[in-house]
């Protein structure tokens, strides 16, 4: 019979990449031992070109990356084949419609704005600012979203105005829909507010216990996320177990704590806790931002 297949979708900085190597290590062979039924993808705020060094050798000590099936890069609006890195066409087309090739108009509408410091990054479909969110005033916001755009923050310093309808969860749903997935159990993980949309598409979800404040409040009252005590992959981990896709961590096995192989270091059943999907810092870091119902 074969194993019923199940997806892991899942921040990058602070969540799959946070952790001790020994711990990230422990947990990557985990996902390796799960890989006939897994099916990992990245979701991540990172530009691709600075999520693909991720996969090239590790240094002395860490361990290798797995490599994702799918990514969802750029705050949801590059949808890739993780193995070709090719763009998933009817979705990429989704977010290059809504988008429309607005960068220049984008910075022009901008421009003189006081409030607003452009970020040295070029991408296609976003254009990025530094601000201070407690001082921003309601007529920049009113100015994009009046325009057409969506306008997000993140890590209290970042804004992004994207293409309207478009961020993490809306891409991975889409995703999902497209490859077949929406009907296998899903789980969603990540640590700060520009990960808030993947919680609220109503997929099962695990915010790992280096969470930043905002999205704990955010996501408290949602049944369906777990809260985790544990930061990075241990975080994950600890989701995972609390929806039924593994077992616990092996006995003795903290956050912090060295960690090699062990007996109870297997995978579990795929139970129905995990959702099946609903219907269809920093560049170099990640920095996705919060869906649209919050947008700022």
């Amino acid at each position: 019979m074969t194993p019923e297949r199940w997806v892991l979708a899942t921040d990058l900085d602070g969540t799959f990449l946070g952790g001790t190597a020994a711990e990230r290590g422990r947990f990557y062979r985990l996902l390796q031992d799960l890989a006939e039924r897994l099916v990992l993808i990245f979701v991540t705020g990172r530009e691709l070109e600075n999520t693909l060094p991720l996969f090239d050798p590790p240094a002395a000590g860490e361990p290798t990356v797995p490599r994702p099936r799918y990514i969802i890069s750029d705050i949801g609006t590059e949808i890739l084949d993780g193995h070709t890195l090719a763009p998933i066409a009817p979705i990429q087309d989704w977010v290059a419609a809504a988008w429309g090739g607005a960068n220049a108009r984008v910075r022009a509408l901008l421009a003189d704005d006081p409030n607003l410091v452009p970020q040295p990054v070029e991408t296609r479909y976003r254009v990025s600012y530094y601000c201070d969110p407690d001082t921003l005033p309601a007529a920049t916001v009113n100015k994009i979203h009046g325009a057409g755009f969506d306008c997000l923050l993140s890590h209290g310093r970042y804004l992004d105005v994207l293409p309207r309808g478009v961020s993490k969860g809306p891409a991975l749903l889409r995703l999902l829909a497209h490859c077949g997935l929406a009907d296998h159990r899903v789980v969603v993980a990540g640590d700060t507010l520009n990960d808030l949309s993947l919680f609220q598409t109503g997929l099962a979800g695990v915010a790992v216990g280096n969470a930043e404040a905002g999205l704990v409040a955010a996501v408290r009252d949602l049944p369906h996320v777990h809260l985790s005590s544990h930061p990075g992959v241990m975080g994950i981990r600890d989701g995972l177990h609390a929806h039924g896709l593994c077992s616990p961590a092996p006995s003795g096995v903290t956050a912090g704590a060295p960690s090699g192989a062990g007996a109870d270091d297997r995978p579990g059943p795929c139970c129905a806790a995990a959702h099946p999907a609903a219907p269809f810092d920093e560049h170099g870091g990640d920095r996705d931002l919060a869906h649209q119902p919050t947008r700022c």
